[in-house]
């Protein structure tokens, strides 16, 4: 019987084994013994993951499944699905982190006496964790991990009401206390995550756990960088009381410091996120936590909370918020926003939660301080000193990518001031050119010293090009437009005719050096006749992998070190590492002098050889790492090949939206080492070459650019 069997597809397989795929399907046909397959389709067949370790231990293809790819199986492959899965694992590390000594005695025995006996432990531990109390009746356990009473269900266990917050209806609670046959099917995803927490820690297996699902399902989830969660946290400050209504992953309240009489208040309208967050942020500290599943601007679980922060990354560009229904809604203090303004009904719903002098952080699209729809409310907002910063964030800074978002931070007022003054600041100037976002400790010194000094002395002197307070009276016109790019033009070099000219003496140096390093004449090796393609006896990557000719790895973890990332960008541009990857359990891939780093998305012939400056950073996401064996393989001759235009097609994939490279498929001619290293001095020359050009364009774009503005600001002489 495979009922509650956790079940593996053929990708899940070839992680387990270290090979690929085609590797599988050739098991598959080849070795009659191979399980059959319990679930799943005809096109996509699942396996039982008992049945495939016990196979692969037989065939020798496996000493023994990794620990945590063993448990990320039992939670990807469970019954009911990874986030139920991930749910329960998240009470039991909950528990384990909290009453170490009831998790022993609990998972003591059979499996069916660990579903029997856990429901009851978790509820003597997560009631009084969530700051609630025990009520009787009903048949079905809850934790409500907010100050209400769980609507639509028969509630056993609810929380009491918090200091300022009265019963909330319309909402629901966010951790569910599964019943005995339910964790059944659970039991050895939990045997297996306790295991884990043994070696890394409750948080870091949880952490690691739940980073794993978001990465796998980047689609389904709006993340909130951990960087710019941070600025926006320090930005609101210290607080006792701090609330999200619309909560994620929780990445926002994560970022809050942690003090044990702190109160985190979070809301969100996906139950699994609700729930997800409440534990990772239980987990997180020793704050209470009251969190709830329901539509904020709807059905508010917090309507009498008085926060001392609220940091909020609201939905975009949402027209069914509720315009109908809400229209005298007491929230709607600054002007009922409009159907097109539903970033200002959450901005309303922020100070509405707000204690007097509280403050509020939330993330905005950059069409919200101009549409004309939303002028009146931003006037109030001037008016009434309830805005005050209004901070573009450089390209890059979180989702959408391609857009510079901005943070407003507002403040319920105590009362109105005399000459209100609005801090506008402009980080765009520390975007970089790679995929991993803007600079962030240049962001951050620059945003929050502006900030501070403002927030100190309620104004700030002019820092061109970055920040400025602007009297709200110039802001009342007719658009009560305060997008900071309209208000802080660009800074104007007092030199800028030098520096000019000596970005074109630059330009001019590398083109001579162009003209030196440009290759001879191609030229066969029978001038009198017509060349043909040689007839190499050809390798894959996969086969030298095999054999141990070169190692091959994938990146996408930075582990615990803060280093530079290589990013897929930073190698299809040739630029240094740029690159942030959120800190994980998961050892990162650092390059070394002589890796051979390729990208696999996007469909262009490129690999590049990493040098010194390159070496030591960690490897990024959708690039694959070939560290050769010198005494085998010659790198740059292993660049070189894996670079032509062929090779890349046939050993190319196609999806709806983008082209993947198996890397394992690419090939190159078996040859002498002596023969390689002739033919990694013409790459490498080529390579240098390639390296010079994309430099002289830059100083090129650089030297344009500049003329462009010098004569329009006037720096410039025409003559």
């Amino acid at each position: 019987m495979h009922d509650n069997a956790t079940e593996v597809t053929a990708a899940g397989i070839a992680r387990l084994a270290g090979v690929g795929r085609a590797a599988v399907s050739n098991w598959r046909r080849r070795h009659a013994d191979f399980p059959k397959p319990v679930g799943g389709t005809e096109t996509s067949p699942a396996f039982a993951l008992g049945e495939v370790e016990a196979w692969l231990r037989r065939q020798g293809k496996l000493a023994e499944v990794p620990l945590r790819e063993r448990v990320w199986q039992h939670l990807v492959g469970h019954p009911e699905g990874p986030v139920v899965a991930l749910t329960h694992a998240g009470c039991v590390l909950l528990l384990i982190h909290d009453r170490p000594t009831v998790w022993l005695e609990v998972s003591a025995g059979s499996d069916e006496r660990l579903a029997a006996m856990l429901p009851g432990a978790l509820e003597q531990m997560l009631v009084p964790r969530f700051g609630g109390r025990r009520v009787h009746g009903g048949a079905t356990r809850s934790v409500s991990v907010n100050a209400d009473t769980p609507v639509n269900a028969t509630s056993a266990v609810h929380t009491a009401p918090g200091v300022n917050t009265p019963p909330p209806v319309n909402t629901a609670p966010a951790v569910h206390i599964p019943h005995g046959p339910a964790l059944l099917p659970s039991a050895p995803l939990l045997r297996g995550a306790a295991e884990l927490a043994a070696e890394l820690g409750a948080r870091q297996t949880f952490e690691f756990l739940l980073g794993r699902h978001l990465d796998a399902n980047p689609r389904q989830y709006t993340l909130t960088p951990t960087e710019l969660a941070r600025l926006m946290a320090d930005l609101a400050g210290p607080a006792r009381t701090v609330l999200d209504p619309a909560c994620g992953t929780g990445a926002l309240l994560r970022a809050a410091a942690a003090a044990p009489d702190q109160e985190m208040y979070a809301q969100d309208s996906a139950p699994d996120l609700a729930a997800l967050t409440a534990l990772r942020l239980a987990l997180h500290g020793r704050a209470t936590v009251r969190a709830a599943v329901g539509d904020t601007l709807r059905a508010d679980a917090h309507p009498g909370l008085h926060a001392d922060a609220v940091l909020c990354h609201p939905p975009f560009n949402e027209r069914n918020w509720g315009h109908d229904e809400l229209a005298y809604d007491p929230r709607w203090e600054y002007g009922f926003p409009a159907r097109t303004e539903s970033e200002l009904a959450w901005v309303q719903h922020a100070l509405a939660r707000l204690t007097d002098g509280g403050t509020a952080v939330l993330l905005m699209p950059p069409a919200a301080t101009s549409r004309r729809s939303g002028r009146r409310i931003r006037a109030d907002l001037l008016r009434r000193g309830a805005l005050r910063a209004v901070i573009a964030l450089p390209v890059g800074a979180a989702p959408p990518y391609n857009i510079p978002l901005h943070l407003w931070v507002l403040r319920r007022p105590e009362k109105a001031p005399a000459q209100p003054e609005l801090l506008l600041a402009d980080a765009g100037q520390f975007a970089t050119e790679g995929r991993g976002g803007p600079d962030w400790r240049a962001v951050r010194d620059a945003v929050l010293d502006a900030w501070r000094e403002f927030d100190r002395a309620g104004s700030l002197a002019e820092r061109p090009g970055l920040a400025r307070s602007v009297p709200v009276i110039e802001l009342l016109d007719d658009d009560v437009d305060f997008a900071p790019a309209r208000h802080l033009p660009p800074p104007t070099a007092a030199d800028g005719a030098e520096q000019l000219t000596v970005v074109r003496e630059r330009l001019g140096e590398t083109l001579r050096l162009t003209v030196g390093l440009t290759p001879p004449p191609p030229h066969t090796a029978s001038p009198t006749h017509t060349a043909s393609p040689a007839r190499w006896p050809l390798t894959t990557v996969g086969e030298l992998a095999r054999g141990g000719a070169l190692v091959m790895r994938t990146g996408g973890n930075s582990g615990h070190a803060r280093v530079p990332v290589l990013t897929d960008h930073d190698v299809l541009a040739g630029t240094a590492p740029s690159g942030t990857l959120p800190e994980s359990d998961e050892e990162a891939v650092l390059t070394e002098v002589g890796d051979v780093v390729v990208p696999v998305l996007g469909g262009g012939a490129v690999a590049r050889v990493i040098d010194e400056a390159t070496g030591g950073a960690a490897l990024g996401r959708n690039l694959v790492l070939l560290r050769p064996d010198p005494t085998a393989l010659d790198p740059w001759f292993l660049a070189g090949f894996l670079r032509g235009t062929a090779n890349n097609r046939q050993a190319s994939s196609y999806a709806s939206t983008a082209t993947r490279l198996d890397v394992r498929r690419l090939q190159l001619p078996r040859l002498a080492l002596d023969e390689q290293r002739r033919y990694g001095a013409r790459f490498r020359a080529l390579d240098e070459f390639e390296r010079v050009l994309r430099h002289a364009s830059r100083l090129g774009e650089q030297l344009v650019r500049g003329m462009y503005d010098g004569l329009t600001d006037g720096t410039v002489a025409p003559e």
